[in-house]
């Protein structure tokens, strides 16, 4: 079976729109990009909110004094962000925007021809991955990941839904701090 995407949808018409004044193939690029990289992080943070309210944490000491990551807490990965100290969101973010600055220098950009998502500099094992691959099997695993992506953000934005606004996600009557701790509750 191979793997599609899932439909075209661009209710604002951005594809037709000039972005930035370099050309719609450039725009397309960028949007792309954003989409790719918007659903990398959903992913991440997806399979992060499970864990954590599965009560699941680093075995490493957070810092150099000895506390734990389960010192942030667990069951509620909101408050875990906001137990982390300044200078730790401090050097996530600077650590992002080093991620940042190394994928927008490759060469050549996304915006002037190059693909959108590869990030050699950045995406090491990636490139490892799929070596070795036919080029229709990497467009399946692209094609995949954008899904996947997809499915994410949405995923993501239910659970943050559901565990700041009790009752804004139906299938979550509750909430869901109650099953933190607990093997894959509600599911």
């Amino acid at each position: 079976m191979r793997a599609q995407v899932v439909g075209y949808w661009d209710p604002m018409n951005l594809a037709e729109y000039d972005q930035f004044s370099v050309g719609q193939e450039a725009s397309i690029g960028f949007l792309r990009q954003a989409e790719i990289k918007h659903g990398r992080v959903a992913m991440a943070a997806f399979v992060g909110f499970l864990v954590n309210y599965q009560g699941i944490t680093f075995p490493a000491d957070l810092t150099m004094s000895g506390e734990k990551f389960s010192s942030l807490g667990t069951g509620n990965p909101l408050l875990a962000w906001d137990n982390i100290s300044d200078k730790g969101k401090w050097s996530i973010l600077g650590f992002i925007g080093l991620l940042e600055v190394l994928g927008e220098a490759e060469k050549p950009h996304y915006m002037r021809g190059g693909k959108s998502g590869t990030h050699n500099l950045v995406w090491y094992f990636g490139s490892k991955y799929l070596s070795g691959k036919t080029e229709e099997q990497k467009l399946r695993s692209r094609t995949a990941e954008i899904n996947n992506g997809r499915l994410a953000m949405i995923g993501i934005m239910g659970f943050i839904a559901a565990s700041t606004v009790p009752g804004s996600v139906p299938y979550f009557a509750e909430d869901l701090t109650q099953y933190a701790g607990s093997v894959w509750a509600p599911f």
